[in-house]
């Protein structure tokens, strides 16, 4: 197998042709009617009628999202594409204008129809809308009138949008030239795409590290000045629909609203990551002396424990594969055959390209349709982690495939609980072939990404709750915010590391702070989550575990987090369970300071 781009004309087949107008045309006639059921919408209407009238927009959105997928994925593969970008542009137009034509549905169940019978008929619909429809009665409150509601809809197109569309195009189109001292000779080398230049904070060389951030940071820092007027208007956008005209208590209580959680849940999650720093700073310490160095720089945050570039394993794409595949298979049967079926159908871009998007995500069209995963691969183990972790959320979706459209994708504190998992069957899996020696590089480059997914990405919460405050309330500059953020990695870090001033900038180069903002404490939640049912795997055995695990992914969206996951034995709402992920960690850190002996 080899790497290669993805096959993505099973849903559009021509944008250009007659059969996708056509295509677009039988939804305007959809939107049509659905605009005709307005008069049937009254307190008394029947759970029938409802529920037939939820079926008509499902269709309506199902079909509207392949239509917008193709576009999507169409431009992923190269940003600099003209016609991709306009088709975009376009769908997206098409997206709000329909979205704006059936608001009168949504408004109406959420701001008109009486609380008697809103749950009259959320006890008579089907099972997997319920807690939906639930959830949509709580945030209510925060709904505005449907003209209001059409106006931000309308605006968002060329507001925080294309803003975000614009941070995309600009920081894709980057340029970096990396410089490397040789002697008396200094040697340049250029990237066009940033993934290929990331890649290499984790060579076994430390002066490619340290030349590969600065000049990562370099090229962010030249073009904070616009980034940075992005973020700032991005957040002052959040803050005046959110807090200003919608009245939610905070900026991030909006993510934590929409994921169906409580801030009190979150609050307990990222106090439990505060309190649990000093683990890492452990393991920096130790890390520092398996380098030989006196103190770690951050420069040097992600090196390998061996210097030797013959000790960083190297994987062919076919061998990637092969590995993840046989560690799924290893769970589960089926976990494996789900995957394959991405491959067959070629659904996977893996290759490293210009122009195409950075980075790694798995797209879910629709419940029915088998999911689009993207990789940069580069042959690292890292991008063979990556594959698992991709992969993982694919079969995430795929097992959720019997849920209707409303509600098949989780909520995004449970998004990270299949990949993660993924990615913990691979260690394992690779562990069992492997010499002491290779078993500390892959367990110091387990807690690596342990740090990257829990600890760096709660700190990342913590720093956009400062940022938007500081923005929202004082109108700081992105100076200041700069500072908040290098005030943000001293607390993270402590003295465990030596951090320099050009990371100041490292905010702008985080595209989830632009795109979804609140976004990364998900990961946080998904990480801790995840140590904690792989350790009740482990403890039970596989006869036990899967089923009571296949629940919970294949629930998608139907339930409530906590109520869900109460039904496994955790119980998120206290933060002693948090503290058990953690406990873990330090587990690993004990395992990999006797690896070292």
């Amino acid at each position: 197998m080899k790497v290669g781009q993805w096959d993505i004309t099973d849903l559009i087949k021509d944008p250009s042709s007659e059969e996708f107008s056509q295509f677009l045309g039988s939804i305007e006639e959809q939107v049509v009617q659905f605009e005709g059921s307005r008069q049937l919408l009254h307190s008394n209407i029947s759970p029938e009628e409802f529920e037939r009238l939820i079926h008509v927009l499902e269709s309506i959105s199902e079909k509207l999202s392949i239509a917008s997928s193709y576009a999507y994925l169409r431009y992923y593969a190269d940003t600099s594409s003209n016609e991709a970008s306009a088709l975009v542009i376009k769908m997206e137009k098409l997206a709000s204008e329909i979205s704006n034509r059936m608001l009168f549905f949504d408004l109406w169940f959420k701001k008109q129809i009486d609380h008697e019978n809103a749950r009259r008929l959320i006890n008579a619909i089907s099972m997997p809308y319920q807690e939906h429809l639930r959830h949509k009665r709580l945030v209510a409150r925060y709904s505005l009138s449907e003209p209001e509601e059409k106006i931000i809809s309308t605006l968002e197109v060329t507001g925080s949008r294309a803003l975000i569309k614009l941070y995309d195009k600009m920081t894709s189109g980057f340029e970096f030239t990396m410089k490397l001292r040789h002697g008396t000779k200094t040697v340049e080398k250029k990237f066009d795409n940033k993934e290929k230049l990331v890649s290499l904070v984790r060579s076994p060389d430390g002066k490619r590290r340290e030349a590969a951030y600065k000049s990562l940071l370099h090229v962010y820092k030249k073009n904070s000045g616009v980034l940075g007027d992005i973020y700032q208007n991005i957040v002052m956008q959040w803050r005046d629909e959110a807090i200003l005209m919608r009245g939610y208590k905070s900026p991030i209580s909006v993510r934590n609203i929409a994921n169906n959680l409580d801030d009190v849940t979150v609050e307990a999650l990222l106090a439990a990551c505060r309190k649990n720093a000093v683990i890492f700073h452990e393991y920096f310490a130790e890390k520092s002396k398996m380098l030989g160095m006196k103190k770690l720089h951050r420069y040097h945050l992600y090196a390998p424990i061996s210097n030797k570039a013959s000790d960083s394993k190297k994987f062919t794409y076919g061998k990637a594969v092969e590995s993840v595949l046989d560690s799924f298979g290893n769970f589960d049967p089926q976990f494996r055959r789900l995957a394959e079926q991405v491959f067959e159908e070629h659904h996977v871009d893996s290759e490293i390209r210009k122009a195409k998007r950075g980075g790694a995500f798995c797209y879910s069209v629709t419940p029915k349709r088998t999911p689009y995963v993207l990789v940069n691969f580069d042959g690292l183990s890292r991008d063979v982690s990556t594959l698992a972790h991709e992969f993982g959320h694919a079969i995430h979706s795929m097992l959720a495939s019997d849920m209707p459209l409303m509600v098949f994708h989780a909520p995004l504190p449970l998004a990270e609980t299949a990949s993660v998992f993924a990615e913990m069957l691979l260690n394992e899996k690779l562990a069992e072939k492997m010499s002491k020696k290779e078993q500390r590089i892959l367990l110091a480059e387990q807690i690596d990404n342990l740090y990257a997914t829990i600890m760096r990405q709660a700190y990342f919460t913590l720093f956009e709750i400062d940022a938007h405050k500081a923005i929202g309330e004082n109108n700081a500059t992105i100076d200041v915010v700069a500072k908040l953020y290098m005030d943000n990695l001293k607390e993270q870090f402590g003295t465990s590391i030596t951090i320099s001033q050009d990371f100041e900038w490292e905010w702008v180069y985080i595209p989830h702070f632009y795109h979804t903002p609140f976004y990364t404490y998900a990961y946080s939640f998904g990480n801790l989550l995840v140590l904690s049912l792989y350790r009740q795997y482990k403890l039970e055995g596989r006869s036990s575990f899967v089923p009571k695990y296949f629940k919970i992914l294949s629930a998608g969206g139907s339930r409530k987090p906590e109520e869900l996951l109460m039904e496994a034995g955790i119980d998120i709402s206290k933060e002693e369970f948090w503290q058990q992920g953690f406990d873990y960690v330090q587990e690993l850190i004990q395992q990999l300071k006797s690896l070292a002996q």
